[in-house]
């Protein structure tokens, strides 16, 4: 069943059984209202009648005004309503009207003993050859609403009066009212039938809207936006598909991108494999063939190591990127004084920085440079950024400095370089894998496979640390690396999906 269908039936459901409960509510209460009624004016009726017929005679006090001729007159008076009486003595014979010679007429014990107490009788019942019930006429087959209402004379019961009206006007009035609630429930529901149908088409044509948006977006069209007002939860459902379709945007796009990346990558690493295979093949075949002089052969052999050591350098480099990246390595985080190891790589890349013609300039910390990290990771780390500050750098200097921020309980290090610096676009990408700031340098000793960066982000999270960089075209390049102390770690989510 389509959903307009089902959104309908249930309002009409919901309404019908409303309706329902209103309309038998309104039945009982105006049918009981009509009873009610009509027994108060018979009530009121039969006292009118009490005081016009009761009169006592002032020298015999006996009571002498219970005739016929005035109970017929009371009758004419009130035969529009259809109102008559029956006049029951004080032992329970029906004195008016007369009832058949040699036939005594009363009125059940149970109802006499009630008239005795003082109480109102209200009922209505079909009166012909009905036994205790007055008897009015003999082709009287109709029912009557009646009230039998006692009459006393110095607290005893001396009379009792029977006032009825046919009840087919009573039924006629309910009738009347009855029909008017059915025709207004004949309207109502009619009009429910309209209101619903437009109130479910509303809400199917705001979830088509989704439908239709939906379809867009898996045909990779990303430029759908619903309208969202937030009145209600499909609005909100509306809210999330447009969060929903930027976030599937983004990673469209960011999916686009690392391809790209990959492809340079590929090509880059087929270029840098192809390279030092081709010179190791040629010089094989030479040494195979003896096409090598013999005093060449030392030197083509020292060429074969350096290109085979490339060879391993770029596929450890994307080794150590997987396993870093899926946390397959184990961090022996300890407490060192990192000024020993700052020291240690400084020597070590002197020689490289002069035969760029950079100078290397480190600050070393007073005292202990209390440190929490893995000692091999950070050795790596320091050592990444400071070799890429020298590839980078021509001519200039690159200072290395080390420090304590105590108030976050951390070691801070910073590395500035005064090289060729990056844009706000390269500086947003440095740490993507694959991607390299100046892709025409391919054929320096390090920095082939452009991972080098993605390492030493990967490692510097896995510690719980931090990492920002600041760069001006230009001008230079500054890293900054926070790591801190045991206890004080930042937290980061280990099952986030890789950002390439």
């Amino acid at each position: 069943m389509k959903l307009i269908y089902q959104n309908m039936l249930s309002f009409l459901i919901v309404i019908l059984t409303t309706l329902g409960i209103i309309l038998y509510s309104v039945t009982s209460a105006s049918t009981s209202w009509e009873y009610n009624r009509t027994y108060k004016s018979l009530e009121s009726y039969a006292g009118n009648l009490e005081k016009i017929a009761l009169k006592t005679d002032p020298k015999t006090g006996q009571i002498h005004n219970i005739t016929g001729d005035n109970i017929r007159t009371v009758e004419q008076v009130l035969s529009e309503r259809n109102v008559q009486f029956a006049i029951f003595d004080y032992n329970n014979n029906q004195v008016y009207p007369n009832p058949p010679a040699n036939v005594k007429l009363h009125l059940r014990p149970s109802y006499w003993n009630k008239l005795k107490q003082g109480k109102t009788i209200r009922n209505v019942q079909k009166l012909q050859d009905t036994e205790g019930n007055p008897r009015l006429r003999k082709d009287d087959n109709r029912s009557y609403v009646y009230v039998l209402t006692p009459w006393f004379q110095n607290g005893k019961l001396i009379a009792a009066v029977w006032a009825g009206s046919d009840v087919s006007e009573l039924q006629t009035n309910i009738g009347e009212i009855n029909s008017r609630l059915y025709f207004a429930l004949l309207i109502s529901l009619l009009a429910a039938i309209i209101l619903s149908f437009l109130l479910s088409r509303y809400q199917v044509n705001r979830i088509n809207r989704l439908r239709g948006a939906t379809k867009k977006v898996a045909n990779n069209d990303f430029s759908v936006h619903i309208e969202s007002k937030g009145r209600d939860e499909l609005d909100d459902l509306a809210e999330d598909f447009n969060q929903m379709v930027k976030s599937l945007e983004a990673s469209d796009t960011e999916i686009k991108r690392q391809e790209q990346r990959r492809k340079e990558f590929m090509a880059d690493a087929s270029h840098e494999m192809r390279t030092p295979l081709t010179t190791i093949n040629g010089l094989l075949e030479g040494l195979a063939y003896d096409a090598i002089p013999e005093e060449s052969k030392g030197q083509s052999i020292q060429l074969m190591r350096n290109e085979t050591k490339r060879l391993i350098r770029l596929v450890n480099e994307n080794l150590d990127y997987e396993k870093i990246r899926t946390n397959q390595i184990t961090m022996a985080k300890r407490v060192f004084d990192a000024n020993k190891p700052l020291k240690d790589i400084t020597s070590q890349l002197e020689k490289k920085a002069d035969s760029s013609g950079d100078k290397l300039i480190l600050k070393t910390f007073d005292g202990d440079l209390k440190t929490y990290a893995d000692y091999d990771r950070f050795v790596q780390v320091i050592f990444n950024i400071m070799q890429n500050a020298i590839q980078f750098t021509n001519d200039g200097k690159i200072f290395i400095s080390g420090s304590r921020d105590e108030e976050r309980h951390a070691a801070v290090f910073t590395i500035s370089d005064t090289g060729i610096g990056m844009s706000e676009d390269q500086v947003k990408n440095i740490w993507d894998r694959y991607y390299k700031a100046d892709p025409s340098r391919k054929n320096r000793k390090y920095g082939e496979s452009g991972l080098g960066l993605s390492i030493v982000h990967q490692l510097v999270e896995n510690h719980g640390g931090e990492i920002e960089v600041t760069s001006k075209l230009n001008e230079g390049t500054t890293f900054t690396i926070t790591l801190f102390d045991e206890g004080f770690e930042h937290k980061t989510d280990e099952n986030k999906s890789e950002n390439e």
